[in-house]
This record gives structure tokens, C-alpha cells and sequence, in this order.
């Protein structure tokens, strides 16, 4: 799965976001965009470093938001490939009619 790599000019306020990865290790993340595309949303997010900048090497991720057991919402791993190229290209259209 491709990720993209992505430059960004933060604005005042970041919504920034924190998760929990397998090994119980926490990561900041700025929320860049949420997309809605054929009844799901996803979060489009840009890891951050320990002082709440853009990582050099940063690239963003698409997370699917989704229920858990309880009906809380998550974000969970987009695993078919073509779902995740679609929701990419759905928010480079995006970044494109916004310039």
C-alpha cells in the first residue's frame, strides 16, 4: 500500500489527534482533512514529533473511521488497496479544488 508523501502549511490552530498503536505506544497526529466518500468517512492525518511539529520524513496516513463493540467510534486500518487508493484520490481532488 502507497502512502504519499505531503508538505503542509499549518494554520493557527492544529487538531491534533493521539493514538494508541499495538504495542501501546502513543503517537501525535495533526487531523489534515476528513473525507466522505460512499457512506464512510475517513481521517486523513500527518504524524507529529515530540514537540507537535511536522516529522521530517512525515507522510500522511488514511485512517476509516468505524464502531467498536461498544458503538464508540475508531479509526482502524483501511485494508483493501483499492478502497484506500479511492479515498486518496478523493482528497487530492479535494487539495486540487481548494487551491
Amino acid at each position: 500500500m502507497s502512502k504519499h508523501n505531503h508538505e503542509h502549511e499549518w494554520e493557527e490552530e492544529k487538531d491534533i489527534l493521539t493514538l494508541v498503536d499495538e504495542d501501546g505506544e502513543e503517537q501525535d497526529f495533526a487531523i489534515l482533512d476528513i473525507v466522505e466518500l460512499e457512506g464512510s468517512r475517513y481521517a486523513i492525518l500527518l504524524p507529529l514529533d515530540e514537540e507537535g511539529e511536522e516529522e521530517e520524513e512525515g507522510e500522511a496516513i488514511i485512517l476509516k473511521y468505524a464502531k467498536d463493540g461498544e458503538g464508540n467510534e475508531i479509526l482502524v486500518d483501511i485494508e483493501d488497496d483499492e478502497e484506500w487508493e479511492r479515498v486518496a484520490d478523493a482528497w487530492e481532488e479535494m487539495i486540487i479544488e481548494d487551491k
